[in-house]
């Protein structure tokens, strides 16, 4: 969390992260290089350039392909939560290297004194009426400006210009250059290579982060099964003791959003389950320091009124709670964001 805005919010958990990201994408594309070089030597310049093309656009697709995994894998299990962490990191470091695949492709027909030719394969209007032959250049170029777009727009300063929501629909676009770069390698790559390993591992990457999201997707799908309300209206969340200490348990209305209903010793409050910066799953965190705390990014809240504590800004809705008979209960209609809320006590 941050009252201002600066380039990076540096921690140690963001130098450790960023330290090894840099140092897996320096080994692999280092590995990848030296047994390429080892099986099949280059000759001359170009094929060195050539050499460097596909370490980095292997490196980038890579990269996205598990940047997209990150967020079913952080679903279905909390062990992969760190990696959500510092996920912008890792996505500007992927333009990056993109960038860079593009770079030495430039550089292979500058080399090549063959700059000329490289206008027509985005210009020739007939072979964009094909399937094998289409200009797959087009395609990495136009991922590689979606990635520019997300690059740019990563700070948390877009974050609040656009709000949460725009600023999450804007950042959905790497599913679609996901798809896009797939197609890129599918008819450049592969059919340059001939080799079956490329469409093995084209199509193993993309049936990975396919297969992860439809189990995340039966996941959430089960979770998201309305609560039916009592008489008068209030949900039956259980006994205090079935909510864990510093943890909640989230209900879900009929028709509503989630409600993470939270235990701190001897106190009860309810939240709405999504944060205020990046909608996070609030109710899958933590009461830290008095605060509940946000999985994600660690963005912290106030139990009774849902603010988060000075110098910051955010809030979230409140609903209020009751122990009846010895059930939590609480009532779904929510209060606006930062509205002092009732904390039951146990």
């Amino acid at each position: 969390m941050s009252a201002g805005y600066r380039a990076v919010q540096w921690n140690r958990r963001k130098i450790i992260y960023d330290g090894v990201l840099l140092a897996g994408v320096a080994m692999f594309i280092a590995a990848f290089m030296a047994v390429s070089a080892w099986s099949d030597p280059p000759t001359n310049l170009p094929e060195w350039i050539d050499l460097r093309i596909r370490a980095f656009g292997t490196c980038a697709f890579l990269m996205l392909t598990i940047i997209l995994s990150i967020g079913p894998l952080a679903r279905l299990d909390r062990r992969f939560l760190p990696l959500l962490y510092n996920r912008r990191h890792f996505g500007v470091l992927t333009f990056c290297v993109a960038v860079l695949h593009a770079w030495f492709m430039v550089e292979w027909f500058i080399v090549l004194d063959a700059l000329p030719k490289l206008a027509p394969d985005f210009t020739t209007l007939a072979n964009y009426l094909k399937f094998i032959g289409f200009p797959f250049k087009t395609l990495g170029l136009a991922a590689l400006l979606i990635l520019a777009v997300m690059a740019a727009t990563s700070h948390d300063y877009w974050l609040a210009f656009l709000g949460p929501a725009a600023w999450k629909s804007l950042h959905m676009a790497l599913y679609p250059a996901y798809g896009i770069l797939v197609m890129h390698v599918a008819l450049g790559a592969m059919q340059e290579d001939g080799r079956p390993v490329v469409p093995v591992l084209l199509g193993g990457a993309f049936a990975v982060v396919v297969i992860l999201h439809v189990l995340a997707a039966r996941r959430e799908r089960a979770s998201d099964r309305g609560e039916r309300p009592s008489a008068d209206g209030w949900l039956p969340v259980g006994p205090p003791s079935s909510i864990p200490d510093k943890c909640a348990r989230i209900v879900v209305p009929e028709g509503g959003e989630r409600i993470a209903v939270f235990r701190d010793g001897d106190r009860i409050g309810a939240l709405t389950n999504v944060c205020a910066h990046q909608n996070g799953p609030i109710g899958e965190g933590r009461i830290i320091d008095g605060c509940v705390t946000c999985p994600w990014h660690g963005y912290q809240y106030r139990l009774e009124d849902g603010c988060a504590p000075p110098p910051f800004t955010e809030k979230l809705a409140t609903y209020r709670v009751r122990i009846r008979d010895g059930i939590v209960e609480v009532d779904p209609r929510p209060l606006p964001p930062g509205t002092p809320a009732s904390v039951a006590n146990v």
